[in-house]
């Protein structure tokens, strides 16, 4: 199956296991991932894997996703630690400004799950360890956790959803000006057909006439 990777460096989209990598088998304890867990959507997977990171102590972040070439279709997708990967630096614009809490802090923690022929999205790729403390979140409330202390991770989100948007906007304004030029031209081809069926009826109208004429002398 051709995939696009979406994001991500080149030696983080590979599925080779290196050695910090837990290859974690079916004999895991309940409720953990492991290679060759079967789901029976992406979507599955990701309640799957939220739950996990609760009752762990850590919160998921839908990461990287690759594509298929023949229908573009999300085929691969990796779920991860919303520590994972480091904020990239920038100048500030006011010395009075707070800097931003530091929430990104490398953490490798992971799972990848690739959708296979048979439909199903199956673990190929499993990390468990984490490189800072974890604290368990009580189901009820994960909902204020995340409103109170990632306000940093919402506005990554609010950026992402309102870039998706602008995207959206440019591809609707696109489809809108192919759809005009569609119908332009549906009108102008309308249009020369209508004086081309005015000129064969003006045509035959002459050559009644002609024969009329002809026939009363």
């Amino acid at each position: 199956m051709d995939e696009n990777p979406s994001t991500g460096q080149n030696e983080e989209m590979m599925e080779s296991v290196n050695d910090q990598e837990m290859a974690v088998t079916k004999g895991s304890s309940d409720g953990e991932p492991y290679l060759g867990m079967e789901f029976e959507s992406e979507e599955a997977a990701k309640v799957f894997y939220d739950a996990y990171a609760t009752h762990m102590g850590f919160i998921m972040r839908v990461d990287a996703f690759r594509r298929s070439m023949r229908d573009g279709k999300v085929v691969w997708r990796r779920l991860v630690c919303n520590k994972e990967g480091f904020r990239k630096l920038r100048p500030r614009r006011s010395e009075n400004r707070k800097p931003r809490a530091v929430t990104r802090e490398g953490c490798k923690a992971m799972i990848v799950v690739k959708k296979e022929k048979t439909g199903k999205w199956v673990v190929t790729r499993f990390v468990k360890e984490h490189n800072h403390p974890l604290v368990a979140i009580p189901a009820n409330g994960r909902r204020s956790v995340l409103l109170s202390q990632t306000p940093d991770e919402k506005d990554v989100k609010i950026r992402e959803l309102t870039a998706e948007l602008q995207r959206e906007r440019k591809r609707s304004a696109a489809y809108q000006e192919q759809l005009e030029m569609v119908l332009r031209d549906m009108e102008n081809h309308s249009h020369h057909l209508s004086r081309n069926i005015d000129d064969i009826v003006q045509s035959m109208k002459q050559i009644e006439a002609k024969r009329i004429a002809a026939s009363h002398c």
